[in-house]
């Protein structure tokens, strides 16, 4: 019986393994992206339902505490200079830094002829802007007041906005620049970077006791689950003609 279960196994796996053999790279890719986003989707929902109901409270306030010195809550562990560097990080995923950074890029894009290629990350990007407002004005959550905050904020707190967006950009905008090498390590380099701007942004926020850690974490799942939602958008848009591949370097006739 239990040689029989390995040799069926076997045949599966052998059967599974040809039909991915015959998978071309582009349909592995928009599959994983895929599975991602909806993994990224289904963490951010399961997120806002433990939130609403209370479950994140014991997880938010140890993470929290966690960054600050236990006989002043009002003071962030580490030395003055490092509090400042996280004030820089967080100001990264804020709403002027990444505006900027997107309308220089829209600017290169269209400089480049690829107007329909900016028009995408235009409204990709303003889009998620839109989303993130209108979650924070659904789920209306209060700001940490555990500790003292280390920053101004003026908006509620769930999802981080910072996260959410830094995810959006830094990510749609590292998988574009991905696209344009072919070399798998200059493609993993640029992702991770992209990766890693993105997190310091959202551990930045809990350090600065400006937003809940379940707060960056919901950034992180619906913004990650929007860029790879906007990235598969280009890549059926671009599989049909409608937008012109970014990575050319001479004028597209469909972009005219």
């Amino acid at each position: 019986m239990t040689q029989a279960r390995s040799s069926f196994r076997k045949s599966l796996f052998e059967k599974f393994s040809a039909l991915l053999a015959r998978v071309g790279r582009a349909e592995k890719s928009t599959l994983l992206a895929t599975c991602v986003a909806t993994f990224s989707l289904y963490g951010f929902v399961e997120l806002a339902d433990d939130m609403s109901e209370g479950d994140t409270r014991d997880f938010d306030h140890a993470v929290l505490l966690a960054f600050r010195e236990p006989h002043d809550l009002s003071d962030p562990i580490g030395p003055r200079w490092f509090e400042e560097v996280m004030r820089d990080f967080t100001a990264l995923g804020g709403h002027a830094v990444l505006t900027s950074i997107v309308l220089a890029v829209v600017g290169f894009l269209l400089l480049t002829r690829k107007r329909k290629f900016a028009l995408m990350v235009g409204l990709s990007v303003a889009a998620g802007m839109g989303l993130s407002s209108l979650l924070k004005y659904v789920f209306a959550r209060p700001r940490p007041d555990l500790v003292a905050h280390a920053t101004e904020v003026y908006t509620h707190s769930f999802p981080s906005g910072h996260a959410m967006l830094s995810a959006v950009v830094y990510l749609t905008l590292g998988a574009l620049l991905a696209r344009s090498r072919a070399e798998p390590h200059v493609k993993i380099y640029l992702l991770s970077v992209a990766g890693l701007l993105t997190v310091l942004v959202g551990v930045s926020r809990v350090y600065l006791g400006v937003h809940w850690p379940s707060d960056v974490l919901a950034g992180w799942a619906i913004g990650a689950a929007w860029a790879l939602a906007c990235w598969l958008v280009m890549l059926w848009l671009q599989a049909r003609g409608k937008v012109g591949q970014p990575t050319a370097g001479v004028s597209d006739p469909a972009e005219g």
